[in-house]
This record gives structure tokens, sequence and C-alpha cells, in this order.
């Protein structure tokens, strides 16, 4: 069990009966009153997002969180279907899941998909960008042409825009 205070965003909770993400939080003190965190919540069974507003330190049951690496295999309809590259799983989901990162997808791009219950929650869809000394790594779609970005020289990974 955790507090309030240490919600993030991006973290799956239980919350009246329900599984839900973590979308915002912000951790306040007005004036003479008692500290709250206001939170915006996203439920994994419907999708609705709602504002909820916890006690600092009232509890919260954290919900395990698993993160794997897909490829995007092809659009069925209004939906998006992605594939484990070594089990070749496949996975579908849906246009509010995937967000504005649809228009990025072209075949077989990488994503990392985090599931919840193995249930897709989330997805991060990066590109390969391709280096001046001629080596490729994967950055995030905001990353343009002629930018400069830090790698992580001892795993080879995008860190940040330098």
């Amino acid at each position: 069990m955790a507090t309030a205070n240490d919600l993030r965003r991006g973290m799956a909770i239980s919350y009246n009966g329900d599984i839900v993400v973590v979308l915002d939080s912000q951790h306040r003190t007005p004036g003479n009153l008692r500290a709250f965190v206001q939170a915006t919540l996203r439920s994994i069974r419907t999708g609705r997002s709602s504002d909820v507003r916890f006690s600092s330190t009232e509890r919260i049951e954290v919900v395990p969180m698993v993160t794997r690496k897909m490829e995007f295999s092809y659009k069925d309809g209004d939906d998006y279907v992605f594939s484990d590259p070594e089990t070749y799983e496949t996975v579908t989901l849906n246009p509010e899941i995937v967000g504005d990162a649809k228009s990025y997808l072209v075949e077989n791009a990488g994503v990392t998909v985090t599931f919840v219950e193995d249930k897709a929650v989330a997805n991060n869809v990066q590109k390969s960008v391709t280096l001046e000394t001629g080596i490729t790594v994967q950055a995030p779609l905001f990353i343009k042409t002629g930018e400069k970005i830090k790698v992580d020289t001892r795993t080879g990974k995008y860190m940040e825009r330098a």
C-alpha cells in the first residue's frame, strides 16, 4: 500500500473497485487547509476519465504493470494490431489507447505497450533516427531532423534533447 502522495503519472491503482491509470496528479496545500492530491484517473474497463481528490495521507493500492516491446503490424478497421516480435502473439488496441501516436505508425514500427492485468493501457511509439555517425537509435516521435539529442553510450539509448 502507498499513500496518495506517491501517485505518479502512468501508475495503475485500484479505486472504487475498478482499476484506473493515473493521467495526472498534483499535490496541493491551500492556505490553512489540509494538503490534498488532485488526480485525473482513467478507468481501464470503461475508458472514462474523472478528477478525484485524495487526502494526502489516504492509502491507495498500486496495481502492478508489465511493459512489453511490440511492433505495429496493421490496422484492422478502427483498431490497431500489434505483435510481439519474439512470440508473435498479437494484441488489438482501440484508437483511444493508441492516441495521437496513430498518425506516426508505420508497419513494423517498434512500440512499448503497457499491460495491467493482461489488458493494454498505454503505448509509447518511437521512431528510428540516424545520427551523424551513422548509428541508428530509437527516439520519441517529437524529435525532428537536424535536432541534437543525447544518447547514453553505455546502452546506446536515447536520453533527452541536447
